[in-house]
């Protein structure tokens, strides 16, 4: 399938600020760009510097007054749809090096205050079952309330509350796979079926000696997502980091699948 994606960000800053964008889609094996712009409209210095794990790109911005970037692109998706609920995990100490950093607890993924409950609540499944019922908890159980979390809301605070966002809704998948010993990744990426479209959070799993994609919000599925990064938690794929006050004035992301 191949999809049409369009953002744009407007912000007001207080003085020369630096900015640090990541809103880009990936190439990978599974994803190609077919063709992309990048306007990132007044700026004192433009680089490209590669993101976690090499997925994707990164662009350090320096603006004086007001960041006004526009981001386009087509992207082709070739990756297929698989059911993870069939799939082993692997033993802890054969994990590969690329894995083994997502076992860790991270700033929004306090995993090790959830063994108790991963092993009480999911303990009578293993591998790709025990991803796929916590998902399918989260769905049902959490509400999506776009304002009840902020950016410093951690997965401990969702779970108590039981509502939040995508990125809400991934962490706290992240947060129970490390807990049962699954590495498990935040992914930045683009769907037409998200509602309200925004850029979007999902989780990835490390199963069977690979990685594999899943949205405990429902919203999107492997096959219909376009990548932008990957990383711990929602510090590493934040599609902007501002070292400095910035003043949202527009921000409309869209996406559709065209062909």
């Amino acid at each position: 399938m191949k999809l049409k994606i369009q953002a744009e960000l407007d912000y007001a800053l207080e003085t020369r600020t630096d900015i640090l964008l990541q809103i880009e889609t990936a190439t990978l094996p599974e994803q190609t760009v077919l063709s992309e712009t990048f306007d990132a409209g007044s700026t004192t210095y433009l680089a490209r510097i590669s993101s976690e794990d090499a997925i994707g790109t990164r662009v350090w911005l320096s603006c004086d007054d007001r960041l006004s970037c526009r981001y386009s692109a087509e992207v082709e998706i070739t990756r297929s749809r698989e059911d993870i609920s069939r799939m082993p995990a692997d033993l802890v100490h054969t994990l590969p090096h690329e894995a083994v950093r997502y076992l860790m607890a991270s700033r929004y993924c306090p995993s090790d205050e959830f063994q108790s409950f991963v092993a009480a609540e999911f303990g009578h499944v293993s591998g790709g079952a025990a991803i796929r019922e916590m998902s399918d908890w989260i769905e049902s159980s959490f509400i999506y309330s776009p304002g009840a979390s902020g950016p410093s809301t951690t997965a401990l605070e969702t779970f108590v509350q039981r509502r939040g966002i995508c990125r809400d809704f991934a962490h706290v998948l992240i947060t129970l796979a490390r807990a049962m010993g699954v590495p498990a990744r935040m992914v930045s990426c683009y769907g037409p079926d998200v509602r309200p479209q925004d850029f979007h959070a999902v989780a990835q799993v490390w199963l069977g000696g690979r990685w594999h994609l899943v949205d405990p919000s429902g919203m999107a599925a492997p096959d219909r997502i376009a990548i932008v990064g990957v990383g711990r938690d929602a510090a590493d794929i934040a599609f902007m980091t501002s070292y400095g006050w910035a003043t949202m004035k527009r921000q409309v992301v869209t996406v559709e699948e065209v062909g």
